[in-house]
């Protein structure tokens, strides 16, 4: 069974928590004014630090807009209302890409 992008993520930072890690990093989820959404993940310490100059910007409209960047070991992306499920699964797409390459 597949599992959802939710319980994805809450493996993923069950993965990095080690006992340092998530005293200084984690993850934030926000909602931004425009409105939308904000999400910024830390790499730091993590096997994913190293993921950077991977990035997309697009805007149809003035509702229908997004951004991710993966760049100073953070993965950060914004999106209108109706992309935070979509944006968490473009962080998914590279941290799997990479993990690939680990084993």
């Amino acid at each position: 069974m597949a599992i959802t992008i939710l319980q994805w993520l809450q493996r993923f930072y069950q993965e990095q928590a080690n006992g340092d890690w998530e005293h200084t990093y984690g993850i934030k989820i926000e909602t931004v004014d425009n409105p939308g959404w904000w999400i910024c993940i830390d790499l730091a310490d993590t096997d994913y630090a190293d993921l950077h100059d991977i990035s997309l910007t697009e805007t149809v409209t003035d509702s229908d807009w997004y951004f991710y960047r993966f760049a100073n070991k953070q993965f950060t992306a914004s999106g209108d209302l109706s992309k935070l499920e979509f944006l968490l699964c473009k962080f998914r797409e590279q941290i799997e890409k990479k993990r690939a390459l680990i084993s």
